[in-house]
């Protein structure tokens, strides 16, 4: 079963959302190394392993795209991701972490597996990296990553397992810098994100 057809009319809406953000103070560009910066940036996350945002998401896969309302709790590595479209009403939720995946809001039911990503492509045939989403939505990086800095010496890409991420629209959340919009793309796979509220660990 594809959800994706069902949600094609709303993905050029969704791209326009996402082009519309509260404005937010501008940071001042950081001094020193970016990368001294960008790992004392990831140890303050590091200690807040808790959070939740709320934002706008669109996903595209080439052919089909879908886009709605993104609700993301995390717990530890435990996580719990709704998406919701208004427009047509549909909703599913996936669920998991150490190993566990739950996809609930399919037809035939909920589906079970040790991986996010496989019951979310196989559901829908979108490609996205969920697991690796956790760490990326917050601007964290594997050892592995290969990372790019804007002119303000902050996190402007980072490449990883084959994905391309962008970020832009950073802003300091109670002392510490989140991202404001985030891009992650491999091939003809996209997910843009737009967050309109960080709250919980990273509050």
């Amino acid at each position: 079963m594809k959800i994706a057809n069902a949600w094609v009319a709303v993905l050029a809406i969704a791209l326009s959302a996402c082009a519309s953000r509260p404005v937010h103070e501008a940071l001042a560009p950081i001094e020193g190394s970016p990368q001294a910066h960008q790992a004392q940036r990831e140890s303050m996350l590091a200690t807040q392993p808790d959070w939740t945002l709320t934002g706008r998401v669109a996903l595209a896969n080439g052919k089909d795209g879908g886009s709605g309302r993104l609700e993301w709790t995390q717990s530890g590595a435990h996580f719990d991701v709704s998406l919701s479209a208004p427009v047509t009403r549909q909703s599913w939720r996936v669920v998991g972490g150490d190993g566990e995946a739950r996809l609930e809001g399919m037809a035939g039911g909920t589906r079970t597996g040790p991986d996010a990503e496989a019951l979310v492509f196989e559901a829908t045939r979108w490609r996205i990296p969920v697991d690796a989403l956790v760490r990326w939505v917050r601007g964290r990086a594997s050892p592995g990553a290969t990372l790019e800095y804007a002119a303000d010496g902050r996190l402007q890409r980072l490449n990883e397992a084959g994905w391309v991420v962008d970020y832009a629209d950073w802003h300091a959340v109670d002392g510490i810098e989140l991202p404001g919009r985030i891009e992650a793309r491999q091939g003809e796979a996209r997910v843009r994100l737009v967050v309109d509220q960080w709250s919980g660990g990273a509050q």
